[in-house]
């Protein structure tokens, strides 16, 4: 995809909502019991941590332990859209004054070939996620 001047351009769809858990076991049997599977799961530093993928028809959920759960309202973490092309997606976010949080691209090894991602603010400072599954 071409860099294009409009970041609406770039995200096609919800790829996950962000919740993070102190309980991955009891938060991964309350999500199996309204109906999520499990597709992934990841360790996410040498102490431990993981981050577990599940999902419900298109809706995926991203739960991770290493910062604890929130316990109130507003406990979602951020939500991702997902994107095709990461590196142009972020040069569009910059272009239009978007508050990204970021300096670069960032990269971790979850999947076959890892995802690329960025985060920008939001008007009530929540966090969206642009987020690339690296296909090769």
């Amino acid at each position: 995809m071409a860099f294009n001047k409009s970041l609406a351009g770039y995200f096609d769809d919800l790829a996950h909502v962000g919740i993070p858990t102190d309980d991955m076991d009891k938060t991964i049997r309350f999500w199996e019991k309204l109906g999520f599977k499990k597709q992934g799961q990841f360790d996410t530093d040498d102490q431990g941590h993981q981050v577990t993928f599940m999902k419900a028809a298109h809706l995926m959920l991203e739960i991770w332990d290493s910062d604890g759960a929130v316990h109130q309202t507003g406990a979602i973490n951020h939500i991702s859209l997902n994107v095709e092309d990461a590196d142009n997606a972020f040069k569009a976010a910059k272009a239009e004054g978007f508050a990204v949080k970021e300096a670069e691209v960032q990269h971790l090894d979850f999947w076959k070939h890892g995802i690329k991602f960025f985060n920008i603010t939001g008007p009530n400072d929540e966090t969206i996620e642009f987020c690339e599954i690296v296909k090769d």
